[in-house]
């Protein structure tokens, strides 16, 4: 129930994106041709991008939140993953084409300025975009998608966008008609930047980098502090889409039930998975404690892997 609205919030912020976009990109086009702006076509290019990238970031959700089956016991949830190297690789595309449009309009010995109305088109995308940014960065971060918070920076860097289109074609209109493929060479490289970062972060998630010490801290904390725990050791954790899942070693005394010891780990395990991060599945091995004395304190020399009772 829970996937299911959380791809509910995800569907409603994309379709909002998806009708955003072809009205913007339809105009921003259009005006673009009709002013003769380099700039203003360089940004509608980058709405159209936006656009191609929430209908892939639709079916990645999609996907995503599919049940587990007999192929994908752990679920599918690093579609998500998947589908934010695909919007990264988009913006890195797009940006390089904005860039060769813009350079090959300099090379040009003679640049006409655009017309004054694709001033106010640029204004209208500035706003629009920064709402959408906002409104889709918000739903992002409540349901933990790194997916729908790479669309949302999409929307971001199309209203930088705009307001280096802006600049340029205002300078463009009043004497500098150089500044207009110039905001548009600028577009592209600042897509490009948000472009590189994103797919960084994805390869990250993909290559099952730990998360931060924070999170490794709080999961030992939460396994530690269940009844029957005496040490915890080993804690592996890895990304998968928008969840983690946990695998660690713990240990009991040796002189309790096998009944007992399973206890002590199903209750570590109830920990976790109320603890803040959003937790898939957690496998908790159970070693006995070799020598029960060993485990009189709280402390030892290797707090930061390693938890004693």
């Amino acid at each position: 129930m829970e996937d299911q609205l959380r791809y509910q919030e995800a569907k409603k912020v994309s379709i909002i994106s998806l009708i955003t976009n072809i009205l913007l990109t339809v105009v921003k086009a259009i005006i673009g041709i009709l002013a003769g702006s380099t700039a203003l076509l360089a940004d509608a290019f980058h709405s159209a991008s936006d656009l191609f990238g929430t209908v892939i970031l639709l079916q990645g959700l999609r996907i995503a939140h599919k049940p587990p089956d007999a192929s994908h016991p752990y679920g599918h949830h690093r579609a998500e993953t998947i589908t934010s190297k695909i919007l990264a690789i988009i913006l890195i595309v797009t940006a390089l084409g904005i860039g060769l449009e813009s350079y090959n309009v300099l090379r040009q010995p003679v640049i006409e300025p655009p017309e004054f109305k694709a001033i106010y088109i640029a204004f209208l995308s500035i706003v629009s975009k920064e709402w959408l940014y906002r409104y889709t960065v918000k739903i992002g971060n409540k349901i933990k998608s790194s997916a729908v918070i790479a669309d949302a920076w999409h929307h971001r860097t199309d209203a930088f966008s705009s307001i280096a289109a802006l600049i340029g074609i205002g300078g463009a209109v009043y004497g500098y008609p150089i500044m207009d493929p110039l905001a548009g060479l600028f577009v592209s490289i600042l897509i490009l930047k948000t472009g590189i970062s994103i797919y960084k972060q994805a390869i990250l998630a993909l290559m099952d980098t730990a998360p931060s010490k924070e999170v490794l801290e709080d999961i030992r904390e939460a396994a530690f502090h269940a009844k029957g725990i005496r040490e915890v050791q080993d804690v592996k954790v890895r990304q998968y889409g928008s969840k983690f899942v946990v695998d660690m070693k713990v240990c009991v005394d040796p002189h309790i039930t096998v009944k007992e010891g399973h206890g002590a780990a199903a209750r570590a395990k109830e920990n976790i998975m109320k603890s803040d991060h959003d937790i898939q599945d957690v496998l908790v091995h159970v070693n006995p404690c070799r020598k029960s004395e060993e485990y009189a304190t709280t402390t030892c020399e290797d707090c930061e892997y390693k938890y004693k009772r």
